[in-house]
């Protein structure tokens, strides 16, 4: 028969293992949804009130190079009628208008595709029979992304989250009797130069045609996070052997890739310079 003591020691024992990393998972959840959210390419959505009717949108904010952008506006009402209007971004053109389409009050039209990294301004008039209004009040602006092929995609997303775990799993090793700082600095660093500096790269050629686009060739803030978080954990895997104390290092390099990756993903990104292509 199975000692009490002994089963009540086990269970102790996988709580007080599991518990860091259970702590780890949330914090690099959350910030990453956080940063998710947060972003240039996360849609747009809301409610507007136009003739006593809601009118409920979601526009995006990234869309492929391969095909055309759709965009829709549930204005729940078959006689109102829309105009889709753009122009490319940071362009002196003209603004574009597109008669929208009005199936079963759904208002519906296409903005043409764009080569990788260029960017539309758009927003939909709503007209009714003696006012319109426009949606949203500020115009949308949408970024163009070659397509990624899904193994590599899927596999740089992993590996970034999991540097992002081992980093915040590092941290709180720290606050440990006994901490096995070395571990867990060396998987943070590794996992951090191939699903950062080695898949990122390749993930940017693809999407933009560019492999960096950060220092010092630009400003990208998705690469130039990557860069200062590899480079907090090199410094913190060669603090772990010449440091005496290591474990301020390594809580050092976790903050710094915590808070780099609160930064919202795609800030300052690649951007198509439409005035090269006249």
């Amino acid at each position: 028969m199975e000692n009490t003591t002994d089963t009540g020691k086990s269970f102790f024992h996988y709580v007080k293992v599991s518990l860091p990393w259970i702590l780890a998972f949330i914090i690099t959840a959350a910030s990453a949804y956080y940063q998710r959210i947060t972003g240039p390419t996360y849609p747009v959505s809301g409610k507007s009130v136009f003739q006593g009717k809601e009118i409920n949108y979601k526009f995006e904010r990234s869309h492929s190079t391969s095909e055309n952008c759709p965009v829709q506006v549930n204005v729940a009402d078959n006689n109102l009628k829309g105009v889709l209007l753009w122009k490319r971004h940071k362009t002196k053109d003209e603004v574009s208008r597109v008669e929208m389409k009005n199936e079963n009050g759904i208002l519906k039209a296409e903005l043409p595709k764009q080569p990788a990294a260029g960017k539309l301004d758009y927003s939909v008039r709503v007209i009714g029979q003696n006012t319109e209004t426009e949606i949203p009040e500020k115009p949308v602006t949408v970024r163009y992304k070659g397509d990624v092929p899904g193994p590599v995609l899927i596999i740089h997303i992993i590996l970034i989250f999991a540097a992002m775990l081992l980093s915040t799993r590092a941290g709180i090793e720290v606050f440990k009797k006994e901490p096995q700082m070395k571990k867990f600095t060396f998987w943070s660093l590794g996992l951090m130069f191939v699903g950062g500096m080695i898949l990122g790269p390749i993930v940017q050629k693809y999407a933009f045609d560019a492999y960096w686009t950060g220092v010092p060739f630009g400003y990208d803030l998705t690469d130039n996070k990557t860069l200062i978080a590899f480079i907090a954990w090199i410094v913190a895997a060669v603090m772990v052997f010449k440091s005496k104390k290591p474990a301020y290092w390594v809580l050092g390099a976790a903050a710094v890739t915590l808070i780099v990756f609160l930064i919202p993903h795609s800030v300052l990104g690649s951007e198509l310079d439409y005035s090269k292509m006249n």
